[in-house]
């Protein structure tokens, strides 16, 4: 794949800098109020970095220093790098949940990249939602882009013993909640799950979408699984400066780099990690920002061929990613199942796939696992559909027992999470181990915003007889950190009159694995009865930006994206005139 190289002339910015141009006066003078001379912006590629850092974004606290790195780069280069602050859609503290504000991300980086005199990116995410929702923006933007993934932070340790977050603070909770941790151990448990700057060390949902941006060609080879703090993570941001300078001049827009056969190799890879549940509903949305039309189907026919070969916790046992990273990394991964992949895919480097995997070897076959012993059979998701989830829903066979492939069992359900938490703490409520507890009102529309209410608690009167796991279904989303029984993003929500909005604290719920299918017991007649008497809540907003997220958000089957942000909703409003 060539194209000819750009000329000075040709740069988007040279539009605003042109030299002895009265309406370029303003913007050349404005730069030197900035302390610029004409000569360090003058005919080079002006390169933004938009920063998705704050001071409550643990996973991206390193962040200021990597900027440093990627300016060095871009001026190694030749060109001009400068940062632009973007939301930062942290996990931890953002109510109700950061995927309220993905795709408000997505639009701040699109509008951000067209309004401003950028002739390429370099996008610093990590943390779930900002990986899709500036990579989406990116996308819509059009021009040369390269993201930097957070990286992982080190392995959580308390006692002696390894821990990873999320995974083990559910684990801990639990054993807290049945008496069995004190007070010191709780205190000590919190203070060394999360050591470091960086995302969590599983293979959560932040990990999940590094590795799918690395393996569609949106990243340097292998640069999603360097540690945050390793020093490796430093030369990885300032080789991203050098190469977005490169890209710039090569004209290497994203359009050429995602495509149906990089969206797939970007699927594949997901599987063969052991992903998040979340990967389903942000590849489907940067997939289709890019005019390729993913299915959960689709993702569902991968899943079953493709075998989960990365030992890392939750759905591995052993592991978590620093020792992914030192058994070979993501490049490992994919150069053991490179004859599944489309390994002719351009990337971000101007190479192919093949070129990049070439030398990748795996140090540690027990976190790598060759196909011929992999962690689980099929793939890490799979998508059930039935009479309580026409339009989908998913689940992750390989972080529960295999007992529950096949269960059924009288529903207990749940209109709000606190109506939920209330029972749950209740050592006193009726419920057995075949009961399959429902929260419901917890979608894209009812959460709002599609929280990660989905791993619903074992109830106490469960865990004080020894239980760990119980059948959970959902139409919300459960962190990617998380593990056990739970069937999630049930489309149509609740909310908008799906069938979960029907089922009835009683009705027999059955889960069959094998066919794909989750179904209520009940006859046809009765839920048509049922839906004539249902009666739709009221909208969670009147106003303000949740308004227009009520109003444009498409359903978890669909990827979540506003639908006036999709490329099939009509023509983009082009490069800006400038005058």
């Amino acid at each position: 794949m060539t194209q000819d190289r750009l000329k000075p002339g040709d740069l988007r910015s040279s539009r605003w800098f042109a030299p002895d141009d009265l309406r370029s006066f303003g913007h050349r003078s404005r730069m030197m109020q900035l302390g610029y001379s004409e000569a360090d912006f003058r005919d080079k590629p002006i390169i933004g970095i938009l920063n998705t850092w704050s001071e409550l974004n643990t996973c991206h606290s390193h962040f200021p220093e990597r900027v440093k790195d990627v300016k060095r780069g871009v001026a190694q280069a030749g060109g001009l790098a400068v940062e632009i602050p973007s939301i930062s859609v942290d996990e931890s503290f953002s109510k109700p949940t950061s995927m309220l504000y993905r795709n408000l991300l997505a639009m701040e980086a699109e509008e951000n990249i067209r309004a401003h005199p950028l002739d390429g990116v370099v996008l610093m995410g990590g943390c779930d939602k900002s990986t899709p929702g500036l990579v989406m923006g990116a996308i819509s933007a059009g021009v040369p882009m390269i993201y930097l993934p957070a990286g992982p932070m080190l392995r959580g340790n308390y006692a002696g013993k390894i821990l990873g977050s999320g995974s083990d603070a559910w684990k801990y909770w639990d054993e807290r909640r049945a008496g069995n941790i004190s007070d010191a151990e709780w205190l000590g448990i919190q203070g060394g799950i999360a050591r470091s700057a960086g995302v969590c060390m599983t293979m959560g949902t932040a990990s999940t979408m590094t590795a799918i941006a690395d393996a569609m060609g949106l990243t340097l080879p292998g640069a999603s699984s360097i540690p945050a703090v390793d020093s490796g993570h430093m030369r990885m941001s300032a080789d991203c400066g050098r190469r977005i300078v490169e890209m710039v001049w090569e004209g290497l827009t994203p359009d050429r780099i995602i495509t149906s056969a990089s969206v797939r190799n970007a699927a594949i890879v997901a599987m063969a990690t052991g992903c998040s549940t979340n990967a389903v509903v942000h590849l489907i949305a940067m997939a289709r920002r890019s005019g390729v039309q993913l299915e959960l189907d689709e993702l569902d026919a991968l899943g079953r061929t493709t075998p989960l070969i990365a030992n890392v916790r939750p759905s591995g046992k052993d592991y978590l990613m620093e020792d992914f990273y030192y058994a070979g990394g993501l490049r490992a991964l994919m150069k053991q199942i490179e004859d599944r992949l489309d390994t002719s895919a351009i990337t971000v480097t101007g190479k192919t796939m093949a070129e990049n995997l070439e030398g990748a070897v795996v140090y540690n076959d027990d976190v790598i696992r060759p196909l011929s012993n992999p962690v689980y059979r099929e793939g890490s998701l799979a998508v059930l559909r039935g009479n309580l989830c026409p339009d989908g829903a998913v689940m992750k066979p390989a972080a529960c027992d295999p007992k529950y492939y096949q269960h059924q069992g009288p529903a207990l359900v749940f209109d709000s999470y606190p109506e939920m938490k209330r029972a749950v703490d209740d050592e006193t409520l009726d419920i057995s181990p075949d009961t399959v507890m429902v929260l419901r009102n917890a979608g894209p529309l009812g959460g709002p915003g599609f929280p990660e209410w989905g791993m619903l608690p074992i109830p106490k009167a469960l865990i004080k007889q020894g239980y760990r796991d119980m059948l959970r279904i959902s139409d919300a989303r459960m962190s990617g950190t998380s593990y056990g029984a739970c069937i999630l993003h049930v489309a149509p929500e609740s909310f908008v009159g799906g069938p979960l909005a029907l089922l009835r604290t009683g009705d027999i719920v059955r889960l069959n694995l094998d066919e794909r299918r989750l179904d209520m017991l009940v006859d046809d007649a009765e839920i048509a009865a049922r839906r004539a008497a249902w009666i739709p809540p009221e909208p969670r907003y009147g106003r303000g930006y949740g308004h227009i997220f009520s109003k444009h958000v498409t359903q978890a089957d669909k990827g979540c994206d506003f639908d006036f942000l999709q490329t099939d909703f009509g023509p983009g409003a082009g490069e800006p005139d400038i005058f």
